[in-house]
């Protein structure tokens, strides 16, 4: 049998022939967010090329002036230069989100000065007090509005502070969590109404908060304005921030566990107070911190319950009992610039304490979430 054989047209037409195509099916990922060294400069050559024609037309051609002005057209500008810039050399898609991100960027930095700017005003008001250690160690029993600051302090403020923040924490985390507990784990019938009434309390003004104490309390319970009276005061105003942040919390224990303690035998509160309250610990400790910088700061309930003295009290039933806001409020008012300088103090030595509280639960939040 003869074996076939191959003509050289076909093998010709073999080696002639195209490759076949690969389709690549895989979509390709779509570059956003690298950056050149072009891309650096054209956010430069923007920013600079802005702030010369702003300056040019705002200042010298234009009838305008105003730093405000200024700043919102700089910034107007900007923008426009640099989607021209960006469309020149990218898509469509990597120009919107080249401008977008610009946008997001200078709102965010602008947040960002602004508390920068309010810090850094008190904390150097108030230097010119914090250098002095009696400013931590007496209180202004003996120091009037004439006398320096090497005489008098903040120690009676920081500790009615730490004494109604105190008293405010034993009545309202556990009222907080257990509304939260109550929302989320039992619910009901009467669910949606304390749920609205919670939402309610989180928008009411903190004078209202005040009034409220000051009329049940002091005018027709017969107490008398102290430490106690403000304590209840701040804790109408922290009691809806913990709820409503516990209940956020809650929500995010997942379903799995609950029912797993359920299937073992557990009771509802056993599973609550044993898996679904560990769980979530870290975060709780969270809504704690929120509630306290809410109500560490409030300046009008203790304005109308606490009363105000220049002594050192740690009896908060009995006697006036002021606060680091109220004592910068009061101070602040004063045309002294000696008072006045002890109200930026107070009002860093506030920063601080607040600043402290956050780093000590963002502390035991974190060992009690690793279980050390």
């Amino acid at each position: 049998m003869a074996a076939p054989t191959i003509s050289e047209e076909s093998v010709h037409e073999e080696l002639a022939a195209p490759e076949p195509e690969i389709v690549d099916d895989e979509p390709r990922k779509r570059e956003l967010h690298s950056r050149t060294l072009d891309d650096v400069l054209a956010a430069v050559g923007s920013v600079l090329g802005a702030l010369g024609l702003v300056w040019v037309l705002y200042e010298n051609v234009l009838p305008t002036s105003g730093p405000l002005g200024f700043f919102v057209s700089w910034f107007a500008v900007f923008v426009m230069m640099y989607a021209g810039v960006t469309a020149m050399r990218h898509p469509r898609v990597v120009m919107a989100d080249r401008v977008v991100s610009a946008v997001v960027h200078a709102f965010a930095g602008l947040v960002g000065l602004c508390v920068l700017l309010v810090i850094g005003y008190t904390a150097v008001r108030g230097a010119e007090a914090l250098i002095h250690v009696n400013f931590f160690t007496t209180d202004l029993s003996s120091a009037g509005p004439l006398d320096p600051l090497t005489v008098g302090g903040v120690l009676h403020a920081l500790v009615g502070t730490l004494v109604e923040i105190l008293i405010a924490v034993v009545i309202t985390l556990p009222l907080g969590i257990g509304t939260a507990v109550y929302l989320n784990e039992v619910g009901g019938r009467a669910a949606r109404l304390v749920r609205t009434v919670v939402e309610a309390m989180t928008a009411l003004p903190s004078i209202v908060a005040g009034l409220f104490i000051l009329t049940t309390v002091v005018l027709m319970a017969g107490f008398q304005r102290s430490g106690l009276a403000a304590a209840l005061a701040i804790s109408v105003m922290m009691l809806p921030i913990i709820a409503r942040s516990a209940e956020v919390v809650l929500r995010v224990v997942p379903g799995g566990l609950r029912e797993a303690s359920l299937a073992l035998g557990a009771s509802q509160w056993q599973t609550v107070w044993r898996v679904v309250l560990p769980t979530a610990r870290p975060a709780l400790a969270t809504a704690l911190i929120l509630g306290i910088a809410r109500g560490i700061g409030e300046t009008s309930p203790v304005l109308l319950t606490a009363g105000y003295t220049t002594y050192l009290s740690f009896d908060p039933t009995s006697g006036p009992m002021v606060s680091l806001p109220l004592m910068t409020y009061q101070l602040s008012r004063s045309p002294e610039l000696v008072d006045q300088a002890r109200a930026f103090g107070a009002a860093t030595v506030l920063l601080l304490v607040v600043l402290l509280l956050f780093v000590v639960a963002r502390v035991v939040a974190q060992r009690s979430k690793t279980g050390r």
